[in-house]
This record gives C-alpha cells, sequence and structure tokens, in this order.
C-alpha cells in the first residue's frame, strides 16, 4: 500500500481534558469530503459542516470522521476486490488491511474513540462504495455500519451481488444504501437488486431508524457527483448514527 494523507474531523465537545470516547466514521476519497481546493472538480461535500450541524442540534450522536484519501491512479486497485476492467482493481484486500491492522489502530491510539465493532463504520460513494461494502462482509467483526452512497456494484459482471447472494443469512450490519435516479437505468436497477437479495438476506427497514437496520433511498434529480452526494449526506448520517 502507497503512503497517503488522512484527514479527521472531531466533534465540538471533544475536549483535551476530557474522557468522553466517540464512534468513528471511516470515509474513503478523504480528499472530496472536507475541503473544495483538494476535492474532485473542486466540489466537497462539506461532511464537517453537516456533522457539525447535525450534532450541535441533536440530531445524531457525537462521531468522529476519519477521511482517507485515495491515491489517484492506484485508486481503482484498492477500491475494488477483483481485477476487472482491462486487468485493472483486485487490491481491496489489502486495502482492508491497511485499515484495518495500521489505521485503525493509529486512530484508536491517538484519538479518544469507540474502538469496539458496534460504534465503528465504513462509508462511501461510487467505487467507494463498493469497497465499504466489501469491507463491512470480509470484517464485521471490525465494522457494524455501513454508508453505501451510488456504490459501483457494476463491478466485474456483478461480482459483488453474488458473495452478499452466497451469504447464509443476515450477518449484524446496519446498512444504508442510495443511489440518484440520474445515475443511469442500469446502475439504478443494480442498486435496486442489491436492495432486494439484502431485504431476502433478513435485514429490515422501519419508518424510525431506532429499530430498523437497513434504509434504501432513490434520489430524485440526483447525479453522480460529489454535490450530490454531500447534499444527502445528512440523511447518511442521521440514519447510522441516531441518538437513542
Amino acid at each position: 500500500m502507497q503512503q497517503r494523507n488522512v484527514i479527521v474531523y472531531l466533534p465540538p465537545d471533544y475536549q483535551p481534558i476530557d474522557n468522553k470516547r466517540f464512534p468513528v466514521l471511516y470515509m474513503h476519497d478523504g480528499q472530496n469530503l472536507f475541503n473544495p481546493n483538494t476535492s474532485f472538480a473542486n466540489v466537497a461535500w462539506k461532511a464537517d459542516e453537516t456533522a457539525q450541524n447535525l450534532i450541535l442540534t441533536k440530531k445524531i450522536e457525537p462521531i468522529i470522521i476519519v477521511g482517507i484519501y485515495n491515491t489517484g491512479e492506484n485508486r481503482i486497485d484498492e477500491y475494488t476486490p477483483v481485477r476487472g476492467f482491462r486487468g485493472r482493481g483486485g487490491q481491496a484486500e489489502n486495502y482492508g488491511k491497511m485499515i484495518t491492522e495500521e489505521l485503525k489502530p493509529f486512530i484508536d491510539n491517538n484519538y479518544r474513540t469507540l474502538p469496539q465493532r458496534e460504534f465503528t463504520g465504513i462509508g462511501g460513494s461510487s467505487l467507494g462504495g463498493l469497497v465499504s461494502l466489501y469491507l463491512g462482509l470480509n470484517y464485521p467483526q471490525v465494522f457494524s455500519r455501513l454508508a453505501l452512497i451510488s456504490p459501483a456494484i457494476w463491478w466485474n459482471n456483478l461480482h459483488i451481488l453474488q458473495q452478499v447472494k452466497n451469504l447464509h443469512g443476515r450477518i449484524p450490519l446496519r446498512i444504508w444504501l442510495d443511489i440518484g435516479n440520474r445515475e443511469g437505468f442500469n446502475v439504478k436497477r443494480q442498486t435496486q437488486y442489491l436492495n432486494h437479495i439484502l431485504l431476502e438476506k433478513g435485514w429490515t427497514k422501519n419508518r424510525t431508524a431506532k429499530f430498523a437496520d437497513f434504509r434504501y433511498l432513490e434520489v430524485p434529480k440526483a447525479s453522480h457527483n460529489e454535490y450530490h452526494w454531500g447534499n444527502r449526506f445528512d440523511k447518511v448520517l442521521k440514519f447510522l448514527y441516531p441518538i437513542i
């Protein structure tokens, strides 16, 4: 694995002299989360502002967000579980080991985290959504909350769908899944199929986040870009980290 930058958002009540500990959400494509000067097309999610507002208005529990920068030309390789387009990809296993064996221990040792799986989430968009699903399925002892935002399910002939179909039943993961209505008919249909499979495996929807472990959203007039992902990030956080 190559070296990369990591950026950390701390909640407003994170005080140096306090002993309070916080849940953590790890996010891929970290350069796109907070700063338009580092983000793709100079459009950031404003994830820090969204989290800050939701915490201050007591709509989510205070959390730490860890943005893991991608490494540019190696992004496709690291975010895909098997080889696909023109022989690219297939390094998600190594990327997952980097996160679970190097980055997470570093974050847990240097910040006041709640390190247990039930407080640890991972998420991303597009290929970042794909690798989040892969890591959730393969590291359920580390992650319990997944943000699958416009996930690139199409990679290598829907390979990830077969892994989900092979599950013997629901595993203890709280999953957010969404797709924009302007992302293409086939992409939307693939995401709908993943929604269907997860429900078949035992994930349950409920109108209140307190009792649901799965939420699926089709977003009207939303395209495949940072602007629209940032626009609905508040909904993602409110489902994954509700105040209960």
